[in-house]
C-alpha cells in the first residue's frame, strides 16, 4: 500500500477525511471551551476571595 492509496481510503476519502476534520475541530473546541471556563472560574474565585478579605 502506498501513500496515495492510503489517502484515497479505498474511494471513501471524500467521507473519511471530512469526518476526521470535524472530530478534530470538535475536540479542539471542547479543549478551548474548557480552558476558558476554567479561567473564568479562577477569576471569579479570586474576586470573591478579595471581597471576603476586604470585608474583614
Amino acid at each position: 500500500m502506498n501513500i496515495a492509496e492510503f489517502l484515497a481510503m479505498g474511494g471513501y476519502a471524500a467521507y473519511v477525511w471530512p469526518a476526521y476534520a470535524l472530530v478534530f475541530a470538535v475536540l479542539a473546541l471542547n479543549v478551548w471551551a474548557a480552558r476558558r471556563s476554567h479561567e473564568r472560574a479562577l477569576e471569579e474565585a479570586r474576586r470573591r476571595l478579595m471581597q471576603e478579605e476586604s470585608g474583614r
